[in-house]
């Protein structure tokens, strides 16, 4: 029982430095802060982002206001599952090696979504610095296959 559980909490660690806006080493680094869980009553902006089988984002660069907080409306436009997780390149990449080695691995952070084929959903994020934040979908080849974007948020 110990052993799963500090399996399951090794698991979770990435993601509460992602829910925190603070990069795999957790220093809280303000050049990588990715924001924070936004309310929908507090919503500036909807943007719609569809997920596709190609492997790909539209529109896969989005800009944003420090401070703007956006509902992002999430449709998976392909035949297979895809999610969007919004976070570091750094911190994307090693939670994406993390799902390959355990495939299937279950998780509902606020950062991220993931939806079947044909579903949509909605993200809401609160982006609260300047600078650069990327999003992915983590499930195994699907980063690798460059189903990726970024965020850039101005001052």
């Amino acid at each position: 029982m110990a052993m799963r559980h500090a399996l399951i909490t090794s698991l979770l660690l990435p993601f509460a430095a992602l829910a925190a806006g603070q990069h795999a080493g957790g220093h809280g680094d303000a050049g990588t802060a990715t924001g924070e869980p936004g309310q929908m009553a507090e919503v500036d902006r909807h943007i719609e982002v569809r997920m596709d089988d190609q492997m790909r984002f539209e529109p896969s660069s989005i800009d944003v206001q420090a401070g703007e907080t956006v509902r992002f409306r999430v449709i998976n436009t392909g035949d297979q599952p895809h999610e969007m997780v919004i976070g570091s390149i750094e911190d994307l990449k090693a939670h994406a090696e993390e799902m390959r080695q355990h495939p299937g691995m279950a998780h509902d952070e606020p950062n991220m979504i993931q939806l079947d084929a044909g579903e949509s959903g909605d993200l809401v994020w609160r982006f609260t610095q300047a600078g650069r934040i990327d999003f992915a979908c983590l499930l195994p080849g699907h980063l690798e296959a460059g189903m990726k974007g970024r965020i850039d948020v101005a001052q």
